[in-house]
């Protein structure tokens, strides 16, 4: 190939992890985040790049404020937009990556003009979930600042499909794997069901770059993903989740590819891996070869941390023996942070000195300061140490940290542990606290680990652990209130199939359909639902200063009669059938896909209609079977059908009122009861379990309502 000039030389600026909205409701800390990627997204203006490349976490909340959203939008247009022409061109079909109504890339826009298009997987912070598995992702390329791309529709059948680039002579494949959970994807990889396409033509002339969004050490066995699991003929890949800043290429010798692992913009721990300087690239690519420019960014706040082990320090071994000299340690490290505090201010001073003039002054920004204390005393000896909350008060308005300036440990020399009969060795205490942060805690395995002790009859194991893991992790404030609403549901439709009453036979029903739930759970064919209804929100709500009106316990409707008012006071619902049985597809991890090219819907829309009797007059209502909101990306070839129970009688069928559409079924209802006849009427929350009757005593209807009731209660307490 003749020597290729700058003209074919794509410059890519690579960064990951702004986590911006990351601690902004505190004071001192709050814009950060976003001053630090505003920063990244001025220096693509100020380089003159041809793409920004982001490798997931650009926000650090699953449900991003107005604030970290307005900030991240505004930096955008303010340095992606303009009239510089995009000189990158789009060869492969767009509409396999970017789904929606805006199939395309935002820089061949005719509406807009882009100059430095912006290229972002997703990460674990800011990943789908909710109804319509959506993400603040979407939301930036629906309004064309972001392109939105590698999706991972289905976390247990990965296809990844490079976006096929070119500027002059130089061919760029850009593949991306937005964050799935490292203990499923390692499965994935190891069942062989990840698949990479590769460009059809002059693969040899092609520079594959890759973005992932996983862990990097092995936390676990299967806890990260190894680079041999990635393919071999990549060049270079672009590593994310991991905060600790290795901008510099490194070379996987048995892969033959390169790996940069950029870290994270701002420190959202505190830890010796976020203390190191904090640096983007600009990756240059010229035919198969590529360079690397590193630019530290200058606005994160100056951190600095220090581990000191007190028994070591000068004078600590004079004190060890003496009683009540906690004054005199607790002086001895309020020197250490002091002399912590100078060196982290001239440090970045230093930082500033070649972008400030000789005549510009600029405040220093409180530092965060951190101080390891490992207070272990000999024998016959004790240290003393002031309370951690009330020592790292003393530094109001010189640290930015100022509830955990210091961190005291000791290390258990003595304890042992034994596994099986093997000889015992020594826990180091740190290595313990390291392991139990939250970060590493797994919601559901601890929920797996109670339940495990506990007897089970309706609610499944596992969607128990998947609703407290939504709770917690994606702030979902519905996720178990919707859990075991549907979980009941299932149940009551499912025992309302059954052909005898007795206890015995109705638990071992429940105790079985329950354990298919969870067969159906582990095998990725069972989705949560999101079909809690809210009242509408009142003028008078002031969302600014409130809250949000749909996170409110208030808005949420927990009764048939609330949701009947829309239809009448005297209108009764009849309930439709489950469809637990039909085989659902998931997206990451443990919630619902989208799927990406061929879809297809799991259930069609039905509408039935219930006659019913109140006050004289007969009132119609229809009950809507809610098409799912997930799209599930199915293979025909491979598609196990799981039919749905029939009912127990046969269903008597009368003519029906006029439909108003061609989905439109007619089922006949049992005449309900009068008011006068029942003066004492019972209303279940949200659970209506009408079932259709043939020509029998409604006697024996009403024995078996009571009896699956009585049963149901006994097994909920």
């Amino acid at each position: 190939m003749p020597d290729l000039t700058d003209a074919d030389t794509i410059r890519i600026l690579v960064a990951t992890d702004s986590h911006v909205g990351y601690n902004e409701r505190d004071p001192i800390r709050g814009d950060d985040s976003w001053k630090s990627f505003h920063e990244v997204m001025c220096l693509a203006k100020s380089e003159e790049v041809d793409m920004i490349l982001l490798a997931g976490d650009l926000f650090h909340e699953n449900k991003p404020s107005r604030k970290a959203m307005y900030q991240v939008m505004r930096s955008l247009r303010m340095n992606c937009y303009g009239d510089k022409p995009c000189e990158l061109e789009m060869l492969s079909d767009a509409s396999e990556q970017f789904a929606g109504a805006f199939n395309h890339v935002n820089y061949e826009d005719q509406d807009i003009n882009i100059a430095i298009p912006v290229f972002s997987i997703h990460g674990n912070h800011d990943d789908p979930s909710g109804e319509g598995h959506l993400c603040a992702l979407d939301i930036l390329q629906v309004a064309g600042l972001v392109n939105y791309y590698g999706r991972t529709p289905e976390s247990d059948n990965i296809q990844i499909k490079p976006l096929l680039l070119q500027k002059g002579r130089t061919k760029l494949a850009l593949y991306g794997m937005s964050n799935v959970r490292d203990e499923r994807l390692f499965r994935t990889f190891r069942d062989q069901k990840v698949k990479f396409f590769r460009p059809g033509t002059q693969q040899k002339n092609w520079f594959n770059i890759m973005s992932v969004h996983q862990n990097h050490t092995a936390h676990t066995e299967t806890g990260y993903l190894p680079e041999n699991f990635l393919p071999d003929f990549m060049d270079l890949i672009v590593w994310g989740h991991e905060h600790e800043c290795l901008i510099d290429p490194r070379l996987n010798p048995e892969m033959n590819f390169h790996v940069m692992q950029p870290g994270s913009s701002v420190a959202t721990s505190l830890c010796q891996a976020e203390s190191v300087p904090k640096h983007v690239a600009v990756v240059s690519v010229t035919g198969k070869e590529f360079a690397v420019e590193k630019h530290r960014l200058k606005t994160v706040r100056p951190f600095l941390m220090k581990e000191i082990i007190l028994n070591n320090e000068p004078g600590m071994k004079t004190l060890v023996k003496k009683q009540d000299n906690r004054t005199e340690i607790t002086r001895h490290l309020i020197g250490v942070v002091d002399k912590m505090i100078d060196q982290a201010s001239t440090e970045w001073q230093e930082t500033q000195a070649d972008s400030l003039a000789e005549d510009d002054a600029v405040e220093t920004p409180l530092p965060i300061i951190r101080l390891r204390v490992e207070y272990s005393a000999p024998d016959g000896g004790k240290f003393e140490c002031e309370n951690p909350q009330r020592f790292s008060n003393r530094f109001q308005g010189k640290v930015a940290n100022t509830s955990d300036v210091v961190q005291f440990y000791r290390k258990k020399t003595g304890a042992t542990r034994k596994n099986n009969g093997s000889a015992a060795a020594n826990i180091n205490e740190d290595i313990a606290l390291a392991q139990v942060t939250l970060d590493n805690i797994q919601v559901e395995k601890l929920v797996q680990q109670f339940l495990t002790a506990q007897s089970l009859t309706i609610l499944p194991q596992n969607s128990f652990g998947d609703a407290v893991g939504q709770f917690v992790d994606k702030d979902d404030k519905h996720a178990m209130e919707q859990f075991v609403v549907q979980s009941l549901a299932d149940q009551i439709q499912h025992l309302m199939t059954l052909k005898e009453v007795d206890e015995d036979v109705i638990a071992q029903a429940m105790d079985e359909h329950r354990s298919k739930l969870e067969e159906l759970f582990v095998a990725g064919k069972l989705k949560r639902k999101g079909t809690t209804k809210r009242k509408p929100k009142p003028e008078y709500w002031d969302s600014d200063l409130e809250g949000s009106w749909e996170d409110q316990p208030g808005a949420l409707i927990y009764t048939d009669g609330e949701n009947d008012h829309a239809m009448g006071d005297d209108v009764e619902v009849a309930s439709h059938q489950s469809d637990i049985g039909a085989p659902r597809g998931r997206g990451r991890g443990s919630r619902g896909g989208r799927g990406i090219g061929t879809t297809r819907n799991t259930a069609a829309t039905k509408k039935t209609t219930a006659p019913t009797a109140s006050r004289g007059r007969k009132k119609v209502a229809e009950v809507v079977e809610e098409e799912d909101s997930d799209v599930v990306m199915i293979d025909d070839d491979d598609e196990e059908v799981v039919e749905a129970p029939k009912t127990r009688r046969s269903q008597p069928v009368r003519k029906a009122p006029a439909p108003k559409s061609k989905a439109f079924t007619a089922s006949k209802s049992r005449k309900a009861p009068s008011r006068a006849a029942a003066p004492t009427s019972i209303r279940q929350s949200k659970l209506n379990f009408n079932h259709p009757v043939s020509q029998v005593d409604d006697n024996d209807d009403d024995s078996i309502l009571q009896e699956v009731s009585t049963l149901i209660s006994t097994g909920t307490e």
